[in-house]
């Protein structure tokens, strides 16, 4: 490892190649690998970043697009010529989210509802990269409510996100349709009962317990939804108009929720579904990366779980320990439905070897070293990693981001 990197807490079967702190923002969220640019969404800093990477060694600053006021740019996707970028309220630097539980245990349109003025943009950005390292603006879609958290676009005609639109509980399901990418429009939506606070539904949810997409992944005719405490649906798309319920499983309670990525593995007939941790020091409990059988899609069955990191006392060393991004297997990255690529937040970036898929092993794993400075702008948040997103090009090459710490570049040795 090159004596100016950082030095990671600990490493096995991976090492540390590169770093950026992605020109002087060194909060990440989402990060795509496109074409040999990296592009970071940003937790604090209202905009996303471009790094150029084609050189992973000596990564480089290559730009910034900001954000309107008030807006986050946390999520983003690449594909061919086209960036799409979600516009939401930035949610942290409001004081009522200061303390993270009230974000992750009570419905965000809850906390929300008494807000009279729109001081941010919410909707989708849509950006024409055919020079990488110069997004250019080229469309727009505007949406009511907080806006979008998450994409699912991998081409063609249609993109999928979630989104918090006036008259909704929280986050739910929407297909957009990019036939023109200058004119995006919603096509089709899908929510969970109890949602629909404008058309009369009551929740039917514990209290504490947030039901909200975090996103979908989708794989031919089927979107994989992940809805925190809401568990696991399966939802047929092939109308991209009128999503329909294939199967809805939650695990939450006994469970600490937290769903948060599903992502399927169709040669397989395998699903991965990974449960966020979202509390310091595991106080919403322990939370798994587990395994699914898909063969009948009506009736996924859980069939193991993967290891946890055990080499150190991750709960006492504060912030979030638990598993937080999967690597989802984008055309164009690094695509396996045997090793599995995972960040754990305070325990780093893992990989994992599901050959066996009843008995998953742990197959290298990297901790980077704490930040440098802190970004996150919430009062008495630790010093700590944590390893938000992983996204592996098809070189294998690891990058990963963290809320204060910067871009990782690591190399897979196992």
């Amino acid at each position: 490892m090159a004596a100016h990197l950082p030095q990671p807490e600990y490493s096995r079967n991976m090492r540390l190649i590169g770093h950026s702190d992605q020109g002087g923002r060194p909060d990440g969220v989402q990060l795509m690998v496109h074409r040999g640019f990296a592009y970071i969404g940003h937790m604090v800093s209202q905009g996303f970043s471009i790094v150029d990477v084609r050189d992973p060694k000596n990564p480089k600053a290559a730009g910034f697009v900001p954000a309107p006021p008030g807006t986050w740019n946390v999520h983003l996707q690449a594909h061919d010529d086209l960036l799409l970028v979600i516009n939401a309220r930035d949610l942290f630097a409001d004081a009522r989210f200061a303390d993270e539980k009230v974000y992750y245990t009570r419905s965000v349109g809850d906390t929300v509802r008494d807000v009279q003025e729109q001081g941010w943009s919410a909707g989708l950005r849509v950006f024409d990269i055919s020079t990488p390292d110069k997004p250019r603006e080229i469309g727009f879609l505007s949406l009511s409510g907080i806006g979008i958290h998450r994409i699912w676009y991998v081409g063609g005609r249609w993109a999928y996100v979630s989104a918090l639109i006036d008259g909704f509980t929280d986050y739910i399901f929407l297909t957009i349709d990019l036939a023109d990418p200058r004119k995006p429009e919603v096509a089709g939506r899908w929510w969970l009962p109890g949602m629909n606070e404008a058309a009369g539904e009551q929740p039917m949810w514990p209290e504490g317990k947030r039901y909200a997409l975090h996103h979908a992944i989708i794989a031919g005719d089927t979107a994989y939804g992940s809805w925190r405490d809401g568990g696991l649906t399966l939802l047929d798309v092939k109308d991209r108009s009128q999503p329909k319920l294939i199967a809805h499983r939650n695990w939450s309670p006994p469970f600490g929720g937290g769903t948060h990525t599903a992502l399927p593995l169709p040669d397989r007939d395998l699903l991965v579904v990974l449960d966020e941790a979202v509390l310091d020091n595991q106080q919403d409990g322990e939370k798994f990366i587990w395994l699914f059988d898909i063969r009948e899609p009506s009736n996924p069955v859980s069939i193991s779980t993967f290891p946890q990191p055990d080499e150190a006392d991750y709960v006492a060393k504060g912030a979030h320990f638990g598993p937080h991004n999967l690597h989802e297997n984008r055309p164009g990255s690094f695509i396996s439905s045997t090793l599995i690529f995972a960040t754990y937040q305070n325990a780093g970036v893992r990989a994992y070897d599901i050959s066996n898929p009843y008995r998953p092993v742990e197959a290298g794993a990297l901790v980077p070293a704490a930040p440098a400075r802190m970004m996150d702008t919430r009062p008495g948040r630790p010093q700590v990693i944590q390893s938000c997103d992983v996204f592996v090009d098809a070189q294998g090459i690891i990058y990963s981001t963290d809320y204060n710490g910067g871009l990782s570049v690591i190399e897979y040795l196992g």
